[in-house]
């Protein structure tokens, strides 16, 4: 079973002080489709964003979904943690979840997200709501396994 990790980012979630609700969705989501997943919470803030993608990467994790962080407020910082995590960005996976965001609401259009690969593994950043997950999960799961197996050196067919 491949493994996930889902990482929300929230400065509230991580105190306590507000229920996360994106990042379970997500995990329940990876864990329908045939993931196994297990999740944290962080604070906002590009150190502990990057910190806890090393620390699922290093764990074996081949799909790590970020939850939270991606717009343009002052703490709003994963894109820049998870940039130097990356071997290779992967536009086309972000700017889908940007097209699919704006048509939902136009804040979708703020959303800094990034994608892209790390070792053989895919690493992808959501916008914080419930409804980015919804919409986003399923994008991710369209190509996780073809990106995966080209990962691991499989053919493109």
């Amino acid at each position: 079973m491949t493994r996930a990790t889902v990482i929300t980012v929230s400065d509230r979630s991580a105190a306590g002080e507000r229920e996360d609700l994106a990042g379970p969705a997500a995990v329940a989501a990876l864990r329908e489709a045939g993931f196994s997943c297990d999740a944290t919470i962080v604070p906002d803030g590009a150190d502990s964003v990057r910190r806890a993608l090393r620390s699922a990467l290093d764990a074996g994790a081949r799909l790590v979904v970020t939850t939270g962080g991606t717009g343009i407020s002052p703490r709003d910082q994963t894109p820049e943690g998870t940039r130097p995590v990356l071997d290779r960005e992967v536009p086309g996976i972000a700017e889908e979840l940007r097209r699919i965001g704006a048509q939902e609401a136009s804040g979708g259009m703020l959303s800094r997200g990034l994608a892209g690969v790390a070792g053989t593994a895919l690493v992808v950043n959501l916008p914080g709501s419930p409804k980015a997950v919804a919409s986003g999960i399923p994008v991710i799961l369209r190509v996780a396994d073809h990106a995966l197996g080209q990962l691991e050196g499989n053919d493109h067919g």
